[in-house]
């Protein structure tokens, strides 16, 4: 079996167990962008009552957002953890997005991804799979997404080796699986899903996996 078609069977296997995924959560492209930075070393729980924070303190738009203080923007985003340190990656993300789109986040996707990817990458605090969340769920960019999930899904059926890094886990994607934006963003989104409660960190419970059939490949 070639490495397209049993990406493509996880895949098909995931989501005839799991159905759509809806990913990923947000009523905006902005909203989504500041998820993915808040979401970092988090739980999403914790992300929605700091997004609702911003909602209820009418500051979950860009500008309205830039213009607060540091600590202003800290104590509204609390609840996703590291809020210090959050608040500033937020700020450098908007401080980027008033110097090259006036604040319009939608005004990005006129870019060409290749010199787009490593300007989102140049920001402070920003990392690879934020980078990614943000071009894909939020500007709709053919970007494949890879977290911890996908390395021990992937390393646990033989398919990559333990501690490959991001960018040799993501191009095994995307040289398997053909460029389409609604590909990815659901596959990633089962695989998060497959990785929080079936492929665990220490142990995975793969008598009742989606992908159980896929051990022994």
């Amino acid at each position: 079996m070639t490495a397209v078609s049993v990406f493509m069977e996880m895949y098909d296997a995931m989501y005839a167990s799991l159905g759509p995924s809806h990913w990923w959560p947000g009523e905006t492209p902005f909203e989504i962008a500041i998820g993915a930075i808040l979401t970092q070393n988090t739980n999403w729980k914790n992300v929605e009552k700091a997004i609702a924070n911003l909602k209820a303190a009418d500051s979950l738009d860009p500008e309205a957002m830039h213009a607060l203080s540091l600590g202003e923007l800290a104590e509204l985003i609390r609840p996703a953890g590291y809020y210090n340190i959050k608040a500033k990656r937020v700020h450098n993300f908007l401080d980027f997005l008033k110097h090259e789109s006036d604040f319009n986040l939608e005004n990005l996707k006129h870019r060409e991804l290749s010199s787009l990817r490593p300007q989102i990458l140049g920001i402070n605090g920003v990392g690879p799979e934020t980078a990614d969340c943000i071009l894909l769920y939020a500007l709709d960019y053919p970007v494949f997404v890879v977290d911890a999930y996908t390395q021990r899904i992937l390393s646990r059926h033989g398919l990559a080796y333990e501690g490959i890094e991001y960018h040799g886990l993501q191009e095994l994607f995307m040289d398997a699986l053909p460029e389409n934006v609604a590909l990815y963003n659901e596959y990633h989104a089962l695989i998060v899903r497959v990785g929080k409660d079936w492929c665990k960190k220490k142990a995975g419970l793969c008598e009742t996996c989606p992908l159980k059939s896929f051990l022994d490949q």
